[in-house]
């Protein structure tokens, strides 16, 4: 186990380009138009995620996500010491990514804003919004009250858990020392992939969370940005229910599958 800091700069610098590369192509779809289409929106999630777990693995174990890191704290026996340590170095890296996504985004932000008569921090400007924090369902660029009311709060909540559930199993399979079938050299890219096809599963459902770090840090960004409370009321309770509680639920209940279900038959 590598020394704490050398951990917190993988795990801060990974979750930077996870959420670099994702909301930077969100912001791109949502300001310019440049993607079509769930899937490429999609996909550029997925590489990002194969990019940072190769770039940080070595460093911290390339959790990048809080729902990793508590589910390999109850099923894996991972230093509880470092669960708080780990979680805000991802935060850090989420807040400071999307901090950049503004950076270069701004002014097509302030112009996409202007051409759909919104203002930013009242509310509608969830649209914009979007760019940084996650909706239920998508806004689509457009005010939640323009978008279709397809997901409830608790039918969001049960989406996001699931999702994760889904992800972490296949994270903690293809990473199993006793899966004589993981891909040697490829988990980075099983996993990726996995966040892509899950992305375009539920993408127009929750915008497809499955990382609290990815979520919040960017949310709060938003919110010091000049969307005020609009991040953290449009959805109600949404932000913390669906994108933080249903990830980290979720991602328990992967790891148990996992552990009951598969790990010791691996053997077998």
């Amino acid at each position: 186990m590598k020394p704490l800091g050398t951990a917190l700069i993988g795990e801060l610098i990974g979750t930077f380009l996870i959420v670099f590369f994702g909301c930077g192509c969100v912001s791109a779809a949502i300001t310019t138009g440049a993607q079509s289409g769930v899937f490429q929106v999609a996909i550029v999630w997925g590489l990002a995620v194969a990019i940072a777990i190769h770039c940080t693995a070595a460093l911290s174990g390339a959790h990048l996500n809080p729902a990793v890191t508590v589910a390999a704290t109850v099923w894996q026996g991972f230093h509880k010491g470092r669960v708080l340590p780990y979680i805000g170095a991802q935060m850090m890296g989420g807040f400071l990514a999307a901090a950049a996504v503004y950076v270069m985004f701004g002014d097509a932000i302030s112009v996409f804003e202007s051409t759909n008569h919104l203002t930013r921090g009242l509310p509608g400007s969830e649209a914009s919004a979007a760019v940084f924090g996650e909706f239920f369902p998508s806004p689509g660029g457009k005010p939640l009250s323009e978008a279709s009311a397809i997901v409830s709060l608790w039918r969001a909540f049960g989406i996001e858990v699931i999702c994760t559930a889904v992800l972490l199993l296949v994270i903690f399979s293809v990473t199993d020392p006793k899966n004589q079938e993981r891909p040697q050299g490829l988990a980075p890219a099983y996993i990726g992939l996995t966040v892509t096809m899950l992305i375009s599963l539920v993408g127009p459902l929750t915008m497809a969370c499955f990382n609290p770090a990815r979520d919040l840090a960017p949310r709060m960004f938003s919110s010091l940005a000049g969307w005020g409370s609009v991040p953290f009321t449009a959805n109600g309770s949404g932000w913390f229910v669906v994108y933080v509680l249903g990830p980290i639920l979720g991602g328990i209940i992967g790891g148990g599958l996992h552990r009951f279900l598969l790990k010791g038959r691996y053997a077998q």
